[in-house]
């Protein structure tokens, strides 16, 4: 028991000479954090542009409908509409068709006042705009003008919507 007190007593004494905690050595270092945004667009909705109901179409037929863009900030972007699958149909004069082949022309806009035909020519009848990173909507402006009225029936058209960035 005895040298197991004096090996304690001499632990002691040379914890006490060089400190109560050996000293550890520290360094340190940084690195970067990155990101590289590339300019981009995407078309996050198109909502359906619906005339209604109508009889005879002796006066012209206006509607709305909206495309939801978002582009990355200050990236300029252009969004055009074709022609539409209506057989014949123009970007001037579209045109919906019913199950029997019978169609009924109608006009998309750029404005309100709708004189600025949409079309997919970018710098000529697309609807130019700059990206500020959020989502941006735009309206479409549709009108049915007056016309000689085909059959009765459902009349549809599908518009592709393109982002050019």
């Amino acid at each position: 028991m005895t040298r197991y007190l004096v090996v304690t007593a001499g632990v002691a004494v040379l914890a006490g000479l060089f400190g109560s905690a050996p000293a550890f050595a520290q360094q340190t270092t940084q690195f970067q954090v990155t990101l590289t945004i590339q300019a981009e667009c995407r078309l996050t909705s198109a909502s359906d542009l619906a005339f209604g109901n109508t009889g005879v179409i002796q006066a012209a037929i206006t509607s709305t409908s909206n495309i939801g863009v978002q582009c990355t900030n200050t990236t300029p972007y252009n969004i055009g509409l074709n022609a539409g699958a209506g057989t014949g149909a123009t970007v001037d004069a579209r045109r919906m068709t019913s199950g029997a082949g019978a169609t009924v022309t109608y006009q998309l806009f750029r404005d309100a006042a709708r004189t600025q035909i949409w079309g997919n020519t970018a710098g000529t009848n697309t609807l130019a705009g700059t990206g500020n990173g959020a989502v941006q909507t735009v309206q479409v402006y549709g009108l049915v003008p007056a016309q000689t009225t085909p059959a009765a029936g459902s009349y549809t058209d599908t518009v592709q919507v393109t982002v050019t960035f």
